[in-house]
């Protein structure tokens, strides 16, 4: 049984307070060890020989009900798995899901290369991040271990991305391993009439396995249980991924009872879900339309508890909203997304250009940052400790005050009356409340500036430069 209390792990750890974890309390430690922000290991003290037998319990009672199992090696490894909850805003949901976009082994090697690189490098900057993917799914579709050997060495020497090698042929899969045995790939996949021999390979190489069994979940349990009593539980569960009209709305059904019943305490399917939104392009013979629903049904099981799914369009318009919306869900509820708070230069400011202040609430920060270095203006941009929230709420709430941005001009060494040669502040619009409290505080002249940045430009036109007083 899984515990959910600080208080009940507190019970396991030494009680020392000895504040090698970094924390002042065992109590404290014992509240991160819950919300998983620190590790079991962290407590030096409970690794000595004497608190043996409290460190097991209580490392089998801080498991995740869904196991983590991990694929690739080093820096790139992907983590998939390891929930505690089915609705995100109960905790979070901790590892996001993989996405794999697929190579096969009958393309010319000239294009499967580009399409390697392409994968690779795709990248898109949102909120202060790259959006990017993880994974190569390599198919098998001339069923000849030879060439899918060829293609998984042709892929490994053009990227150090995490694999997963696609046959039901046994034979082809271990040609496969044989190339990529040290760099941990995920195979796909056993199922009801080849699972003794990918078992064989599985214990054989000690890497991950997806399990396959379309709409019969009685079978999927059952293989396995079979795979975790013959020694692995580094397992993916694959119920099949229908991707048109009823037989979709049974595959979200059946989504959501394995992970119910994983999160509900039945360890035998407590394992990560594997989505094939790839199966669109088998049911759509129109590219558009397989490349449409194909993200349709990404996104969806993005949402309902696909932990990896293997890709085919690699179209912007396809792969922008997967990543979109798996930024979205896997973003953690118990923590605003938010910028370091400080002094930006946005283009090449000098003393003449003004200073904008605005919240460390992310979403608002490159907002306003983007608006004024779109629109080519040199400007100084101050971000203020809001603790990650919006101008307008930050102000009501009071974490946007004179104090606070004038501890900002302190902290950040910027210095007004020397570094420009106005001595002014620009405030957001939805902020013109505190225009003369931030006068007071710092000394600077406060302008007011619009409500929303996308006036900025012609706010400056009409404002900028200050008239001198």
């Amino acid at each position: 049984m899984k515990i959910n209390s600080p208080l009940e792990a507190y019970k396991y750890l030494p009680g020392t307070n000895c504040g090698e974890c970094g924390e002042q309390t065992c109590m404290a430690f014992a509240a991160h060890l819950i919300d998983r922000s620190k590790d079991l290991t962290e407590c030096t003290p409970i690794l000595e020989d004497k608190f043996k037998k409290k460190y097991e319990e209580l490392d089998a009672l801080l498991a995740p009900e869904i196991r983590e199992v991990e694929i690739g090696v080093g820096e790139n490894v992907v983590k998939i798995g390891g929930d505690d909850v089915l609705y995100r805003h109960k905790l979070t949901f901790f590892n996001q899901n993989a996405l794999a976009y697929d190579v096969w082994d009958t393309m010319d090697e000239k294009d499967l290369v580009e399409r390697v690189k392409y994968i690779q490098d795709f990248k898109k900057f949102y909120v202060g991040n790259f959006l990017t993917v993880d994974m190569i799914a390599i198919r098998s579709t001339s069923d000849d271990p030879k060439k899918f050997a060829a293609a998984v060495k042709k892929v490994m020497e053009t990227t150090d991305l995490p694999l997963v090698l696609c046959s039901f042929n046994p034979e082809v899969l271990r040609a496969g391993l044989e190339v990529a045995k040290d760099i941990n790939p995920l195979l796909y996949a056993a199922n009801k009439d080849n699972w003794k021999e990918i078992a064989d390979l599985v214990l054989e190489y000690d890497v991950p396995v997806t399990l396959f069994a379309p709409d019969d979940l009685d079978l999927l349990k059952s293989m396995a249980k079979t795979f975790a009593e013959m020694g692995t539980e580094k397992l993916v569960l694959d119920p099949g991924t229908f991707p048109t009209g009823e037989r979709l709305r049974k595959t979200f059904n059946n989504f959501i009872k394995v992970r119910r019943a994983g999160i509900e305490g039945d360890r035998e399917i407590a394992y990560p879900i594997m989505a094939v939104p790839f199966t669109a392009w088998m049911a759509h013979d129109d590219p558009v339309s397989a490349s449409y629903w194909e993200t349709v049904v990404a996104s969806v099981f993005t949402v309902k508890y696909g932990d990896i799914m293997i890709l085919h369009s690699t179209e912007p318009y396809a792969m922008l909203p997967e990543l979109h919306i798996r930024d979205t869900i896997y973003t953690d509820p118990r923590k605003p997304v938010t910028v370091d708070p400080g002094m930006y230069e946005v283009g090449e400011p000098t003393k003449d250009s003004p200073v904008l202040v605005t919240t460390n609430f992310a979403l608002t920060y490159y907002t306003v940052e983007s608006d004024i270095s779109s629109n080519k203006i040199d400007c100084y941009l101050w971000a203020i400790d809001t603790e990650g929230i919006g101008v307008e709420a930050a102000v009501a709430g009071g974490q946007l005050t004179a104090d606070k941005i004038k501890k900002g001009i302190e902290e950040s060494g910027f210095d007004l009356k020397k570094d420009t040669s106005h001595n002014t502040i620009v405030l957001p619009g939805l902020a013109a409340r505190l225009q003369g409290d931030v006068e007071d505080a710092t000394g600077a002249n406060v302008l007011i500036g619009p409500a929303d940045s996308g006036r900025i430009p012609g706010w400056m036109e009409k404002n900028w430069p200050p008239e001198k007083k």
